[in-house]
């Protein structure tokens, strides 16, 4: 299999080397070189780009006869590579129970190329809220609703808040306020007739409470009248599209009045054969055979996918701001859900850029989202360019080499790593023989059985000290220190 995801940020590198004189001082700077690079904001790919990293951040990225590399940097090759920002799912339900499933989700979030992954009203513990603080190696950056809102609901989760009236609205609102969310999630659907909705009432004293607590709304909505009463009631945000009808001229003029208010589209299932085989080096075999079969044609689904396929495309069309979510908890359902907006009419151009800038102005994250100076350096590097087939997304690159021109004790020392190699923020030092020097935190997740890892320099530096150790999760191989004799 050929698969590495590369992000740089708090996936990011770091080279500490010391006792060099005959030599340029060693620059912690990364540079990225040749790529076509897809800024996320809809403007034209720059073809032959260079990207420069330092401490985290992008510090310069253009064509690259305009970008100058920093004296000592490393450096990476990536001549017919395409770089994308790094996925940002706005909804998602991720198991939140204890620190270490939550973890783990992220973990396989950052595998299928998202950096930043948003939990929507499923956290009833304080676990979440301590995750979202960390900033955690492998793992995707974490953002939470918290508790979301609702009319109860018996036999369903009772992790959201169940209320009746408009203090205890206001009251719920206040507490999510108090622990700092990120949004304010809330449902408004009866689930078939099964239960008493949220009435304009209700979900309008908590939009008002929520904005006067400077925090966003997101609504869970089904039918196109629930969906004009929230408009009518300053909605942020919807978490789903109208599911009942196509929305009708009324409605989008009314979306049309409001260029704050974002569309997060979660398209249900095509309904038609789809081959999943893609997901073949990544998930058991077991779990690719249930998928499989929960891809198979379904005239219902059809037709409930051509509502929702077709308002996406109408309200797209009309200038509404489409952010990106999967709902559910499957992490290789991002690339699934891009594929499904292009089908639904969206361009690709249009849905990465709903699912990296849109999405991080939604969640009001200003530091991710565009490959661009000054932002952190969170991006995906692809095999094959995605603006041309949307699918492309799931090609995230194995291919990969890089050298240090940093110097150690007399010779220059150059590292390579086979060619399935992530770099990630969990350091893993590669111990040299000489005592008069440091570990070199060079960082590496990989993707499979790495070949071999190797540190030369005039016979200083031990090799092969770092052995690939699999840890379980979807065929990933994490490099773990190893003895260095």
């Amino acid at each position: 299999m050929r698969r590495v995801i590369l992000f740089a940020s708090f996936f990011s590198i770091a080279l500490l080397l010391a006792g060099c004189s005959s030599q340029p001082e060693m620059s912690n700077a990364m540079v990225y070189e040749g790529a076509r690079i897809i800024v996320g904001d809809e403007s034209a790919p720059i073809e032959n780009g260079t990207i420069v990293v330092e401490n985290g951040q992008f510090t310069a990225v253009g064509p690259s006869d305009q970008v100058t590399a920093p004296e000592g940097a490393m450096s990476m090759d990536l001549t017919g590579k395409t770089v994308i920002p790094a996925i940002i799912d706005t909804h998602k339900h991720l198991p939140s129970g204890s620190r270490e499933e939550l973890v783990d989700a992220l973990e396989h979030m950052a595998y299928y190329g998202v950096g930043v992954t948003a939990n929507l009203g499923s956290d009833g513990s304080e676990v979440a809220f301590q995750v979202r603080d960390e900033t955690i190696p492998n793992a995707s950056r974490f953002r939470t609703a918290g508790r979301g809102i609702t009319r109860p609901e018996p036999g369903r989760s009772d992790v959201p808040y169940w209320i009746d009236t408009e203090e205890e609205a206001r009251t719920a609102v206040q507490e999510l306020a108090q622990n700092q969310v990120d949004i304010v999630k809330i449902w408004v659907d009866d689930r078939g007739d099964m239960f008493e909705k949220l009435t304009p009432a209700l979900y309008g004293a908590i939009i008002e409470e929520a904005h006067s607590n400077n925090l966003r709304v997101t609504a869970h909505v089904f039918d196109l009248a629930d969906a004009k009463g929230l408009v009518e009631a300053n909605l942020d945000a919807f978490a789903h599209g109208v599911r009942d009808m196509d929305v009708d001229d009324e409605f989008v003029s009314m979306v049309q009045e409001r260029p704050n208010l974002v569309l997060v589209p979660n398209l249900p299932s095509e309904g038609v054969e789809t081959d999943m085989s893609w997901l073949a080096d990544s998930v058991s075999a077991e779990e690719l055979a249930e998928i499989q079969e929960s891809f198979g044609d379904n005239p219902g689904a059809q037709e409930m996918f051509g509502i929702q396929a077709r308002n996406l495309k109408r309200l797209s069309d009309a200038g509404m701001t489409v952010a990106f979510g999967t709902d559910g908890n499957a992490a290789w359902d991002v690339h699934v859900e891009l594929a499904k907006m292009v089908s639904a009419g969206m361009t690709p151009a249009q849905v990465i850029t709903a699912a990296t800038r849109n999405s991080a102005d939604l969640l009001q994250m200003d530091d991710v989202g565009v490959v661009a100076a000054g932002m952190s350096a969170d991006f995906v590097v692809l095999d094959a360019n995605p603006l041309d087939d949307i699918t492309n997304t799931r090609s995230i690159s194995a291919e990969r080499q890089w050298t240090a021109t940093a110097c150690g004790r007399g010779g220059w020392a150059s590292s390579s790593a086979g060619t399935t190699a992530l770099l990630l923020k969990e350091p893993v030092s590669l111990q040299p023989r000489h005592p008069g020097l440091s570990g070199m935190p060079w960082l590496f997740w990989m993707r499979e059985q790495v070949s071999s890892v190797t540190v030369g320099g005039s016979g200083d530096w031990a090799e092969g000290c770092a052995r690939p150790s699999s840890n379980g999760r979807g065929g990933t191989r994490r490099v773990r220190r190893g003895p260095c004799l």
